[in-house]
């Protein structure tokens, strides 16, 4: 009996192993990949079909979804290994000078959630799936990103350069229409001014009283720098600069559980998309970009202003930073 019993199950897993074999076997291999910085996954096309082998419809299905999955997989690993982490280094070199790194991102890949699936009656299976960019488990950051000894302060403003007056008005302006109401309108308008008496000047917006130049305004909830027209090319770990090439912002001056959890900054192409920066965000024009245009460059006197008003309220510290491109 025990001779039969071992002859079942060999059969049995060669069986599976056949199987197997022509699930791999068709995966389509042409499925695509994408690094998606706005939405901070890195996204990827697998598509199998069903195998010759199979007994009937729902077997064929079963294979030809794994073979889609093994090959989104494929794709995903081939993609993220061109996510930029800085300027200088990508998710490849790490994994090629690390087996940790590379053990960590062959995992994070192994758990890609897929997000949308679809089966035509061609017998094509399609998956799309997703590897997230940050997050505390199962993503890139957590694998790839360095985590420093020390945590930097940030620098003092420079002293030879005053900093950029505050903005006077915040770039989400409410606009209301003055409604009068049924007392209002019962008041009799006010005698037109004689001609006799001159009229007081009037005073622009622009005059009123500025913010101290030297002092934090305060009240700003985030960081939003324009870098519209200069072909910024985005990165995990961005550092803005001053003119002088001084760092204002980078992720030594952070939390790293912080970064991981949500990255260092985000990316828009659309500035009404910046809500990350919350709603009463500083706004500064980037002069240039440095580093294989990998890091915003500001204006020493608009950095000084960053720093000063972070001071304030904190919102690099808190990475409430956007970049619009």
């Amino acid at each position: 009996m025990n001779k039969y019993v071992r002859l079942l199950t060999t059969a049995m897993v060669a069986a599976a192993m056949v199987v197997m074999s022509a699930a791999s076997a068709f995966a389509m291999g042409n499925g695509t990949g994408e690094i998606d910085y706005e939405k901070g996954v890195v996204r990827a096309v697998g598509m199998g079909v069903m195998p010759p082998q199979a007994v009937n419809l729902a077997q064929g299905k079963i294979l030809a979804r794994r073979a889609a999955i093994v090959d989104g997989w494929r794709q995903l690993a081939e993609t993220v290994k061109g996510v930029q982490i800085d300027s200088d280094t990508t998710v490849e070199m790490n994994m090629t000078t690390s087996d940790v790194v590379k053990a960590h991102m062959s995992a994070t890949i192994k758990g890609a959630r897929v997000v949308s699936e679809s089966f035509d009656k061609d017998g094509a299976y399609t998956v799309t799936m997703e590897v997230p960019m940050f997050g505390v488990t199962s993503s890139i950051a957590k694998a790839v990103l360095p985590q420093p000894t020390v945590k930097e302060p940030f620098p003092q403003p420079v002293a030879s350069v005053a900093p950029a007056p505050a903005p006077s008005t915040s770039v989400n302006v409410e606009v209301k229409v003055n409604t009068p109401t049924p007392q209002q309108s019962q008041t009799p308008a006010a005698p037109q001014q004689s001609a006799a008496t001159p009229a007081a000047p009037s005073v622009p917006a622009s005059s009123a009283a500025p913010a101290p130049v030297g002092q934090a305004v305060g009240n700003y909830t985030g960081l939003i720098v324009d870098c519209r027209g200069l072909g910024l090319r985005p990165v995990m770990s961005p550092v803005i600069k001053n003119a002088e090439g001084n760092p204002i912002y980078g992720y030594k001056n952070l939390n790293y559980d912080l970064i991981v959890k949500q990255g260092m900054a985000s990316y828009t192409s659309d500035m009404g998309q910046a809500a990350r920066a919350g709603s009463n965000p500083l706004v500064v024009k980037a002069v240039s970009l440095d580093n294989h245009n990998g890091n915003p460059v500001l204006s020493t006197a608009d950095a000084n202003r960053v720093l000063i008003e972070n001071g304030a309220t904190h919102f690099l510290d808190n990475t409430s930073v956007v970049f619009v491109r």
